[in-house]
């Protein structure tokens, strides 16, 4: 086991600056993804190059600081790059279609996919209160799909999509943070996803033009930043505490979208995501209080 000392607050700080990173990658993919960038590149292209140059970044340290790699578990490994994989390449089609803001909110959900994985999967107990705020997030959710408006929009589904995948690899995440160290998940994931990510885009590659080279960059080094903050923010706290504190990426999606592309959210998209924020609040805070009643006074 890697000893971690728990420190939520500390462990929130972390998961707050990775929710910038992350939502910079989503930015930067819908401009590739819509063609302001030049020809609309395929999703799956867009997922290959976030692990392309996210594992040639970890490489370039691992080659500096030159890790010890110790017992890693594949299997898990495996199947956390597997969903992680999943997760983002739906996403980035995702906002393709939909606002960045409404993408990102949806996708919130996978703080709720994980809560309920955390039960059998990680013996975590979840009391009403967290079940009150899981359905919290699910009504708006619900209410971003847009139901009444006839037909679903296919990138809500994405979205949705993404959400229940990254839930899974959420899991994974805890699981493996407590048994290896953060730089070593990190490498092995990418190294990983990046086979699995070059694979699946071999029917639909084609060459980026070098504004399209520097966005994918850019990606694959925001990305691998925010692992790193997400990895170190999941081993210093319970997986159900720090997971819905990635609601702030929300925040950061809503004013690149707006600063960048002049996007501004509809009367429904704020509901939407203020009830699924709604729920989150309330699952973190029911967990502060529940931690301060059983501290020593």
């Amino acid at each position: 086991m890697i000893p971690r000392t728990p420190n939520p607050a500390l462990a929130v700080a972390l998961m707050l600056m990775a929710t910038a990173f992350i939502a910079g990658t989503t930015v930067l993919a819908k401009a590739i993804g819509t063609g302001s960038l030049g020809a609309p590149l395929h999703p799956l292209q867009v997922s290959n190059g976030r692990f392309l140059f996210a594992f040639l970044a970890l490489l370039s340290i691992a080659a500096v600081v030159r890790p010890r790699i110790e017992a890693p578990d594949l299997p898990l490994h495996t199947a956390r790059s597997l969903f992680g994989w999943g997760g983002v390449t739906l996403m980035f089609a995702a906002v393709a279609f939909i606002p960045l803001s409404d993408a990102t909110a949806i996708s919130f959900l996978n703080p709720v996919f994980a809560m309920v994985l955390a039960i059998p999967l990680l013996g975590e107990k979840v009391g009403p209160v967290r079940w009150s705020a899981a359905g919290i997030a699910f009504v708006g959710a619900v209410i971003l799909l847009r139901p009444g408006a006839g037909v679903i929009q296919p990138g809500a589904l994405l979205a949705l999509g993404a959400a229940a995948i990254m839930g899974v690899e959420i899991v994974c995440i805890k699981r493996l943070s407590g048994k290896e160290a953060p730089f070593q998940i990190l490498l092995i994931n990418n190294a990983i996803g990046l086979g699995i990510s070059t694979l699946a885009v071999l029917a639909f590659w084609q060459m980026p033009n070098l504004q399209q080279w520097i966005a994918l960059a850019a990606i694959g080094m925001l990305m691998a930043c925010a692992q790193t903050l997400f990895i170190n923010a999941m081993a210093r706290a319970e997986a159900s505490f720090v997971a819905p504190f990635s609601y702030g990426t929300l925040l950061f999606a809503t004013l690149y979208d707006f600063a960048i592309y002049d996007v501004i959210p509809d009367g429904v998209s704020f509901l939407g995501a203020g009830v699924i924020v709604a729920g989150g609040v309330v699952l973190a805070t029911r967990d502060r209080r529940r931690r301060a009643a059983v501290l020593p006074r």
